[in-house]
């Protein structure tokens, strides 16, 4: 830790102690695809138990019918959270019949682009648009791809820690534009060291092959069934995972909040003629909402976003304009096929440093030549990050080895970590869990997910189903807590309401809301 840094934390600390610790609100966003028992992506709709996807407040889906989304509150305790999402898991459980969800972040066995059904939202104007949003994603990327799940983590501060900040900053501008102004410091940096995510995060070395369907790739064959990169830790952030040539033509720059919402506004109104060849309505069916770079603004494959709640109707364009940002999601983390949810206490307690670290420490502008350096530096982590001897380039242009770079930002993080723990004991023990897979990769998650496909006749298949199986037999045996339970089937039962009367609302035609939406 820096010595200005240090400088920062004693005079937070000195204006009220502990605000660092009691400050931080988590969300997480956890995605997983329903499987049928053998293994196989599922084709039955959303179980109505589980209630509406377009209104529910914690269950919905994501590209694919078949892909559920968790999706916890704000949160202050680690331990609150992590318990949230174990409950939501419970509950879902208990709900799918004989299905199971898959716990690995590339997918199940696939029978094509025509065996992955397209989430469906209800007849609502609102539900239609997300309906047709997918079947734009289809076209543009192929449906493939958009089965990769993965887990997003939602990290802010509050107004308290705010007001204290600002006012040990030496600033005078509004609140908003200061939080916003920090929050966009906060990315730089962690963008700037955001490799360590694939080597600590990272557990999809390997794919089934069924995947690969008539893509082209350098991937080397495991067993009959299945390919992999030896050390490789996330394929997920590879170029198999959710790129797009046409949106590396896209930067957003991260040094004014102005600035990326213009150039986000831009992407979604302006057309791009490869788009423009697919059709917007097409024989009277919409193949997509428009003919820009990008639909609307999510579709950008950022692995970090500035986020602001938009409200009902509003784009989050104009969210971030008009109110600044209110939270930064992180959305480069694999599911931890050997964690029922996905992710652990160690690794929320990690993440919570490296916000909190790259947030106070001074953040010079970045330009784009540095962010296709950091952008290039992390897929060759995603791909060669166990290599021995691997070397990666660092923002500031310096070369080391992964495992020397990773241990200078342990030590970096080490007295910050101290500080936390005075309020939370784990943040010491999470920061000596990372320690160890630096010193150690072969105690990786990808090392580890590897070593299971190896026991299960070198197929990816194979291994996943066996840790679906154990993990949906951990949670049918643990007991459910009532009130978790009550409170899941009451917000079930509700947003189906609430999906109704959305049909019933509606007075405009399809057409006049998306012109409404958009501006036209």
């Amino acid at each position: 830790m820096s010595e200005k840094l240090a400088r920062i934390i004693e005079k937070i600390e000195q204006a009220e102690a502990g605000v660092l610790s009691t400050g931080m609100r988590r969300g997480l966003e956890k995605e997983s695809l329903r499987i049928d028992a053998e293994g196989v992506l599922s084709r039955q709709p959303h179980p109505t138990a589980l209630g509406a996807a377009l209104t529910h407040r914690f269950i919905t889906t994501d590209y694919s019918e078949a892909l559920l989304e968790f999706v916890t509150p704000a949160t202050v305790g680690v331990e609150d959270l992590l318990t949230f999402l174990t409950q939501l898991h419970q509950f879902t459980y208990r709900n799918l019949g004989a299905e199971k969800l898959w716990v690995n972040s590339m997918p199940c066995i696939l029978h094509g682009e025509d065996s992955i059904p397209i989430a469906y939202y209800g007849e609502s104007n609102a539900g239609r648009m997300k309906t047709v949003y997918r079947q734009g994603l289809a076209y543009r990327y192929g449906k493939l791809m958009q089965t990769i799940s993965g887990i997003h983590f939602n990290f802010s501060l509050d107004d308290g820690f705010w007001r204290i900040y600002r006012d040990i900053s030496g600033s005078t501008v509004p609140l908003r534009d200061f939080k916003s102004e920090a929050y966009l410091g906060l990315m730089r940096n962690f963008y700037r060291s955001d490799w360590v995510i694939p080597y600590l995060f990272g557990a999809s070395p390997a794919v089934c092959g069924s995947f690969l369907e008539g893509r082209p790739h350098h991937l080397s064959p495991l067993g009959e069934h299945s390919f992999y990169l030896p050390y490789a830790t996330s394929l997920r952030l590879s170029d198999l995972g959710y790129q797009s040539d046409a949106q590396a033509t896209v930067h957003l720059s991260l040094n004014n909040l102005d600035e990326y919402t213009d150039s986000l506004v831009k992407a979604t109104t302006e057309s791009y003629p490869p788009y423009q060849e697919i059709g917007v309505r097409v024989d009277g069916q919409y193949r997509q909402l428009n003919d820009s770079l990008l639909q609307i603004e999510n579709e950008y494959y950022a692995t970090m976003r500035p986020k602001r709640v938009a409200r009902s109707g509003e784009r989050p364009s104009h969210a971030l304009r008009d109110r600044g940002v209110e939270y930064i999601e992180v959305r480069s983390l694999d599911l931890d096929p050997f964690s029922p949810i996905g992710i652990d206490a160690d690794g929320i307690r990690f993440l919570d440093l490296m916000m909190i670290s790259c947030l106070l420490e001074p953040s010079p502008p970045m330009g784009w030549d540095e962010f296709r350096r950091v952008r290039a530096t992390r897929s060759q982590i995603a791909e060669f990050g166990r290599e021995p001897g691997f070397v990666l380039t660092k923002a500031d242009g310096q070369r080391c080895s992964v495992q020397r770079c990773g241990l200078e930002l342990i030590d970096y993080l080490e007295p910050l970590a101290d500080c936390l723990s005075r309020y939370d004991e784990g943040y010491r023990t999470a920061l000596s869990q990372k320690r160890r897979l630096f010193e150690d990769p072969a105690l990786t998650p990808s090392a580890r997910a590897l070593d299971g496909i190896r026991d299960h006749d070198d197929t990816f298949f194979y291994f996943a189903k066996a840790q679906a199986e154990q993990i949906e037999n951990t949670f049918k045996h643990q007991p459910f807590d009532p009130q978790f339970e009550s409170r899941f089937q009451e917000e079930a039962t509700s947003s189906l309401q609430r999906a109704q009367q959305m049909e019933k609302d509606d007075e405009q035609d399809f057409e006049t809301f998306l012109n409404q939406y958009f501006g036209r």
